[in-house]
């Protein structure tokens, strides 16, 4: 028997690939959105203690960074419908395999996204709440750039959707 990094893979059960997908899909995205709203939220308290009239108005800034955790969570749900039961003589048949791969692909593409989009969305959140409380006219337009940092999560999301539409199991005999 050969022992390899590929033949390793492919003795793993494709659900198995499938659930850590949907995992890290959910799990990362949350970790995004919890760094992003720590970084947020940490320049916030202390913007508002010069300028207390900014605290609510750059909750939109924690509201970014919880919208990153959210599409995580559609997400797998997205992932979670897509598996299906196969007979055991089909577990480890090509297409078993390739639909598992998928997920997993899937799920590291939305995760990795959304940890990346919710730390950007945390700096520039971070900055706007900055430079709000040294002068309002900014709040707008930095919160324009904070929407295209935004996008970038949804652009992952968008990604991980199709890659997961290879996701077909072999029908059953």
């Amino acid at each position: 028997m050969s022992s390899s990094w590929a033949r390793a893979l492919v003795q793993i059960s494709p659900y198995t690939f499938a659930a850590i997908g949907i995992a890290v899909s959910i799990g990362v995205s949350v970790l995004g959105a919890a760094w992003g709203i720590f970084i947020t939220g940490s320049s916030l308290i202390g913007a508002s203690i010069k300028a207390p009239r900014i605290t609510s108005k750059n909750l939109i800034s924690v509201i970014f960074c919880e919208a990153v955790a959210i599409y995580g969570v559609i997400v797998a749900i997205i992932l979670q419908t897509k598996l299906e039961s196969v007979p055991s003589s089909q577990m480890y048949a090509p297409e078993s395999l390739r639909a598992g791969y998928a997920i997993f692909a899937s799920g590291l593409i939305v995760g990795f996204a959304n940890l990346v989009c919710g730390v950007c969305v945390g700096i520039i959140g971070s900055s706007c709440a900055l430079a709000d409380a040294q002068n309002s006219s900014l709040f707008v337009k930095i919160l324009v750039i904070e929407i295209f940092g935004s996008a970038l999560g949804l652009f992952g999301v968008i990604v991980g959707i199709i890659m997961s539409a290879q996701a077909t199991w072999p029908a059953r005999a």
